[in-house]
């Protein structure tokens, strides 16, 4: 079975809609590839963050008030203005709609920013925790020296990712790995402070500005995500998060 067999039929295996042969064929594919392995294993992380109803929109309160007004005042004019015919109930609903759709629209950016976030933090945490797992799956390069683990990445990525050891504040570079994480490959430096590892994933971003900051907690995990020069980090570790937000001050340096 080739990659993009394998790839294509990657959503149908998870949802169980493959016959016995082509079942056994992509179990054998996503065992022995790597690459497809690991699209395999963020599909089904996927699938699970999904269920997630954390994730879920929630109208506002303020939403649900307007909208049942508008009904309301609908309603009522259409009981109190029957002998306007069908005219002026239309022209009441097609109000009604550009309320609804035009608060809708107030709130859909944000909404759309936070749900993908969140699903792009769950992504990043069940990657972290697999590369806990085994130390094989931790680094593909094991070095402290940056200037070994830098020029490793060359011809893996598209992007040139900054590479520093912060081992005089007890932030030891470990080494790195290639990944894939939001829909594309992603570099992870990752560091050792103690018994504690910590993955910093980095990837380009099509926006120049820098983001605000955020963090949170999933799992017991301490996440932070920030934008700077064109670059987008997370930074993830079971280090409580005074420690992990000391990292991240040496990093944005």
């Amino acid at each position: 079975m080739s990659c993009h067999t394998a790839q294509e039929l990657i959503h149908g295996y998870i949802d169980c809609e493959l016959d016995g042969q082509q079942t056994a064929e992509i179990e054998r594919h996503i065992h022995e590839c790597k690459g497809c392995g690991g699209i395999y294993r963020n599909q089904l992380t996927l699938s699970s963050a999904l269920r997630d109803t954390t994730l879920y929109f929630k109208a506002p309160e303020d939403l649900k008030r307007r909208i049942r007004t508008s009904l309301q005042i609908e309603a009522k004019t259409e009981t109190t203005n029957k002998h306007f015919g069908w005219g002026w109930s239309l022209m009441a609903a097609s109000l009604a709609v550009v309320l609804i759709a035009t608060t809708l629209w107030k709130f859909a950016p944000s909404f759309r920013a936070s749900s993908s976030d969140g699903l792009v933090a769950h992504e990043v945490l069940a990657d972290h925790i697999r590369s806990l797992q085994l130390t094989s799956h931790l680094t593909d390069v094991l070095s402290t020296d940056q200037h070994t683990v830098k020029p490793w990445f060359n011809g893996k990525i598209d992007f040139s990712p900054p590479v520093r050891d912060f081992a005089d504040h007890d932030f030891h570079l470990y080494g790195g790995r290639v990944g894939y994480l939001n829909n594309r490959v992603v570099a992870t430096l990752v560091y050792q402070r103690r018994g504690h590892f910590i993955n910093l994933y980095i990837w380009p971003v099509e926006t120049t500005s820098n983001a605000k900051e955020s963090s949170m907690q999933l799992q017991g995990f301490n996440l932070i995500q920030w934008t700077n020069s064109g670059m987008t980090f997370w930074a993830v570790s079971d280090l409580n998060s005074m420690e992990l937000q000391e990292f991240v001050r040496y990093v944005q340096q």
